[in-house]
C-alpha cells in the first residue's frame, strides 16, 4: 500500500458562543482537514484544531503550505504510510519545528493505520487503560458573574475540574476564583490559566492572592521563555504550577524537569507533534513523576479523537484528568449523548458524557467525515490543495 494523493481542505467552523482569552476573542474555528489516500483505497484522516499565530505560530496557510510543497511530495507520495515511525523521522530531521503540521499528518497516518488493520488507534497505542478520559471544563474569560454561573452549569453537569482562562487582569482572576470556589465550596478543582501573558512580578503578586484558595494548579503563570523564572516562582508560591507553552519539544520538558521548574504539565497533541510523539513525551512525564493534563486546540470531533484514544490507552495519563471539549465548545453543549451534534466536521463525534470522554471504536479514529458541513464551511478566499492523484485516474 501506498499513498498516492494528499488533499488539504481549509474550514472555518462558527461558534455558537464565542470563546474569550486575553487579547483574542474566538468566533470562528480555522483548521485544516487532512485527507491522505492510498491506492488500496483506504482513506487517513486528521483534522488540525484551530490555528494561532501566539501559541504555536502557525495557521491554515502555514500548515497548507509546508505539507503541500515540502512534507508530500518529499515523505508521503509513494511511501508506505503504514511506517509511521520513518515518515515522523523524516520530517523531524528536515523540517524543523511546525508540529502542528506534523501532528496533522501524524493523525491521518494512525487514522489509515488503523483502518488497514481493522482496529481502532487506541489498540495501535496499547489496548485500554480505562473506557474513557475523564475531562475538565474549561470556562471562557469573562465577567464574574458570567464565569461563576458557567462553572456551576459545567460541575452540576459532571465536569470534575474547572479552568478559569484570564482575561489579563489580575484582579478579575483573583475575583473570578473567590467567587467560584464560594459558589463551588471547598472540594471543587480550580485551575487558573494564565497562558503565559503575566510577567514574573505579576505573577508572584497574583498568585500570593490566589494561594488562599487552594486551587489545583496554575497554568502556564510567565511567558514560554522563562522556564528559570517559572522554578524561582514554584519555590515562592504554594499553589502547584503546570507548564504549557514551555513544555514543547522533549528538551524543554528535560529543562522543566532538571529546573524543577513545574509540579506537572499540559500535553496538547499539536504541541507534541502527533500520537508517536506525544507517547515519547509522555513517557518523559512519567520517569519524572509528573502529572499530565491534555489539552486541545478547540476543534471538531475528528481533532478530538487522537488525545480520546491516547488518553485512554497510555498507562500514566489515564489516570488524570484532561480538557478535550472542542465539539462543546464550539457548539455549546454540555454533552452529545443525549444532546446530538450535527454542525462538526466529523458526522459521529465521540460521545461526551457526564463530564467523560468516549472515543469511537470503529476502525482508525472511527470518524466519518461531514462533507456537506465541510463543503459549506470552506474558508472565504480559500480551497483545497491536492498533491499526487489516483493511481489509474
Amino acid at each position: 500500500m501506498i499513498i498516492t494523493k494528499v488533499e488539504l481542505i481549509p474550514v472555518s467552523t462558527p461558534l455558537v458562543k464565542p470563546f474569550i482569552m486575553p487579547g483574542t476573542r474566538i468566533t470562528h474555528i480555522h483548521s485544516v482537514v487532512l485527507k491522505l489516500h492510498t491506492d488500496e483505497g483506504i482513506v487517513g484522516y486528521g483534522d488540525s484544531g484551530d490555528t494561532s499565530t501566539w501559541y504555536r505560530g502557525e495557521t491554515q496557510e502555514s500548515m497548507t503550505a509546508m505539507i503541500a510543497n515540502h512534507i508530500a511530495p518529499a515523505f508521503l507520495i509513494g511511501q508506505d504510510p503504514l511506517n509511521i515511525e520513518k515518515i515522523v523521522g523524516q520530517m523531524d530531521t528536515f523540517v524543523r519545528d511546525n508540529n502542528q503540521a506534523k501532528a496533522l499528518v501524524d493523525f491521518a497516518l494512525h487514522d489509515l493505520k488503523g483502518k488497514a488493520l481493522g482496529v481502532p488507534v487506541y489498540q495501535l497505542l496499547g489496548g485500554k487503560n480505562a473506557e474513557a478520559s475523564v475531562q475538565g471544563w474549561v470556562a471562557s474569560a469573562g465577567p464574574v458573574d458570567q464565569v461563576v454561573a458557567e462553572a456551576v452549569q459545567a460541575h452540576e453537569n459532571g465536569f470534575c475540574l474547572i479552568k478559569l482562562k484570564s482575561d489579563g487582569n489580575s484582579d478579575h482572576d483573583v475575583d473570578n476564583v473567590r467567587e467560584v470556589r464560594a459558589a463551588l465550596g471547598d472540594s471543587a478543582r480550580i485551575v487558573v490559566d494564565a497562558n503565559g501573558f503575566w510577567n514574573y512580578d505579576q505573577a508572584l503578586k497574583t498568585m500570593r492572592r490566589l494561594d488562599r484558595y487552594g486551587m489545583e494548579c496554575i497554568e502556564q503563570p510567565v511567558p514560554h521563555w522563562d522556564i528559570e523564572g517559572m522554578a524561582r516562582l514554584r519555590t515562592r508560591i504554594d499553589t502547584p504550577i503546570f507548564a504549557d507553552e514551555s513544555a514543547q519539544e522533549l528538551h524543554n520538558i528535560r529543562e522543566i524537569i532538571e529546573r524543577r521548574a513545574a509540579d506537572g504539565l499540559f500535553i496538547k497533541m499539536q504541541k507534541a507533534g502527533g500520537l508517536l510523539k506525544a507517547q515519547r513525551w509522555l513517557t518523559m512525564a512519567r520517569l519524572a513523576d509528573m502529572a499530565v493534563m491534555s489539552g486541545c486546540m478547540i476543534g471538531s470531533g475528528l481533532e478530538a479523537s487522537p488525545s480520546a484514544h491516547l488518553m485512554i490507552a497510555n498507562n500514566w495519563a489515564s489516570q488524570f484528568t484532561h480538557e478535550n471539549l472542542g465539539p462543546l465548545i464550539i457548539n455549546n453543549q454540555w454533552e452529545n449523548a443525549e444532546q446530538t451534534i450535527t454542525q462538526d466536521i466529523a458526522l459521529n463525534v465521540p460521545v461526551f458524557s457526564d463530564g467523560k470522554l468516549y472515543p469511537n471504536e470503529g476502525p482508525g479514529f472511527g470518524i466519518e467525515l461531514n462533507e456537506e458541513f465541510i463543503a459549506a464551511h470552506i474558508t472565504e478566499g480559500k480551497q483545497t490543495v491536492t498533491v499526487g492523484e489516483l493511481v489509474g485516474v
